[in-house]
């Protein structure tokens, strides 16, 4: 069986590549981006854009599985809405339709909480809440989700999805997603003691570390399809606030100093709830996150710190 990660250099394609590849072998894991990244072989320059290059890749791997990644985030596809709304949709459709016309049994297709809107429960948002984006991101997820749905029930691809909450990484830099500043805080505060945040102290939103992130996305798809209520699930880990993370990290780095301006970001993230009902993610394909709070910004901490000797360490 092989597998294709498109947006394979993005912050999540990057690790979930070498997540895969530990679980089913190397050679099994076609990575795939635009540029060139710094993932070891096998790896494809791919524009997804592009459906022929795309069924290129797929005949010549012969896959069978598609992690399709490739996206462009909240805060980025609001400054440029219709590439946005190109890449996003666009690339799904066409990783959809080679899907089901050369053998590819599973697509895994990477939604978000921007699928809400302000008029649905902010708290414990449920998983059937009504779908009203007032972000073009948030509009091209909806846009997948039913696209997902739709080629579910036609054509019997297996697609899969997760509707994923900001997701904070220790190993890729941020993408261009409101919840950035939740990856921003800890690079700043590990190299200056200093950060300037674009959301308000008390913007609540959920988030998630990546190694949860990683074990949903390859859970869902291991996931047996009789289980499977729905084709995108409601997925979370933990809800904070700016001056929340600022708090904790403050237990380990006691002189952070951090200023508060927020800036066309915070309008999108009002529009986005404040927490997350997972719970049939739990009953179906028993989810459960292993990281909260206080542990991430630990583990976050010791893997800056010591990515920052080594370089200090290295010879000029």
């Amino acid at each position: 069986m092989s597998i294709l990660v498109t947006g394979a250099t993005g912050q999540i394609g990057s690790e979930l590549v070498g997540a895969l590849r530990q679980r089913y072998g190397a050679d099994h894991v076609i990575a795939s981006a635009r540029r060139p990244g710094n993932l070891p072989a096998p790896f494809e320059l791919l524009d997804v854009t592009d459906r022929s290059t795309v069924e290129k890749v797929v005949s010549q791997y012969k896959v069978r599985v598609i992690y399709h990644l490739a996206a462009v985030l909240s805060a980025t596809g609001e400054q440029d809405p219709q590439r946005a709304w190109n890449v996003n949709v666009g690339s799904l459709l066409n990783v959809l339709e080679v899907a089901r016309n050369h053998g590819v049994h599973q697509v895994f297709f990477p939604s978000s909480i921007a699928v809400f809107g302000p008029n649905v429960p902010r708290d414990r948002t449920p998983q059937e809440a009504c779908l009203n984006p007032t972000t073009m991101y948030g509009v091209t997820k909806v846009t997948g989700e039913l696209l997902c749905d739709y080629y579910t029930r036609k054509y019997g691809v297996d697609v899969r999805g997760l509707r994923y909450p900001g997701i904070i990484s220790s190993e890729t830099p941020p993408g261009g997603g409101t919840t950035d500043y939740a990856v921003e805080i800890f690079y700043a505060a590990v190299e200056k003691g200093t950060y300037t945040c674009f959301l308000r102290e008390d913007t609540r939103l959920p988030m998630m570390y990546m190694p949860d992130c990683l074990r949903a996305a390859i859970e869902l798809l291991e996931a047996p399809n009789s289980r499977l209520r729905y084709r995108v699930y409601n997925i979370t880990a933990m809800s904070f606030t700016p001056g929340e993370i600022a708090a904790e990290i403050r237990k380990h780095i006691p002189g952070l100093r951090v200023e508060y301006k927020p800036d066309f970001r915070q309008a999108i993230a009002d529009s986005w709830p404040r927490s997350i009902d997972d719970s049939p993610a739990r009953d179906d394909w028993g989810w459960k996150a292993e990281y909260n709070l206080p542990q991430m910004v630990q583990d976050m901490l010791a893997r800056l710190r010591g990515r920052q000797a080594k370089l200090l360490s290295t010879p000029s």
